[in-house]
């Protein structure tokens, strides 16, 4: 009987996390940037039918980047989860956080106990009636957990698009500008995205009871100025 061979721990977990990073890293990247109003959520995609950015709940909005049927599969679980709770309980009672936990417990059990890890990352955003209660929770595919301030980069190139982001964001951004910061993030200095390679939407306080909304065409040709 032949002996298997022996791996360490440690190896097995730095060859899934690289092998979850490449994958994340062959798609688009995508941002979510604080202003006046709400969250705006930026991506770069030429689909108008497969989403990055979707509603959750009332307040709630998803995100994701990298393999399209992994963080799709997560969002139907999210809406699944939010609508169950909001029966359970009451609309009041679903929140980010406890969706993000949920998120961070799933991918976290597909990274330490199944041979091939998710390749995602997603994003998990709620509105509050005031500025000071909007959160933003960053899972990667471990299921570690980062709650996000200003703004929150998802994909390969996050540390480059983040530092563009941290040089244009500011305090009280309005809607237009807000959206000019972050394709100009996404795009770089060499390249120039317009409305077809975008997908937008906005969680915004102004809305209604229903924040999410997405920005599509002569809106969105209008903002971007």
């Amino acid at each position: 009987m032949s002996m298997p061979f022996y791996v360490a721990p440690e190896q097995v977990m730095k060859d899934r996390a690289d092998y979850a990073r490449k994958g994340i890293a062959k798609g688009r990247s995508l941002c979510a940037v604080s202003y006046d109003d709400g969250i705006l959520f930026a991506a770069e995609n030429t689909s108008s039918t497969l989403r990055k950015i979707s509603e959750i709940y009332d307040r709630i909005a998803f995100a994701g980047v990298g393999r399209y049927s992994e963080f799709d599969q997560l969002r139907v679980a999210g809406v699944r989860h939010a609508d169950m709770k909001g029966y359970a309980y009451s609309r009041e009672d679903v929140d980010a956080q406890s969706l993000a936990n949920a998120y961070a417990q799933m991918l976290n059990h597909t990274f330490t106990h199944e041979m091939k890890p998710m390749e995602v990352e997603i994003l998990v955003a709620e509105i509050g009636d005031e500025r000071a209660g909007d959160e933003l929770f960053h899972i990667l595919y471990d299921g570690s957990v980062v709650d996000e301030d200003r703004f929150s980069v998802l994909g390969g190139e996050a540390d480059a698009i983040t530092a563009r982001l941290d040089e244009s964001w500011a305090d009280e951004l309005d809607l237009g500008a807000a959206l000019r910061a972050a394709v100009g993030a996404l795009a770089g200095d060499d390249r120039a995205l317009g409305a077809d390679d975008l997908e937008i939407a906005v969680l915004a306080r102004s809305n209604g009871r229903r924040k999410f909304a997405r920005i599509e065409g002569e809106a969105l040709t209008a903002l971007l100025g």
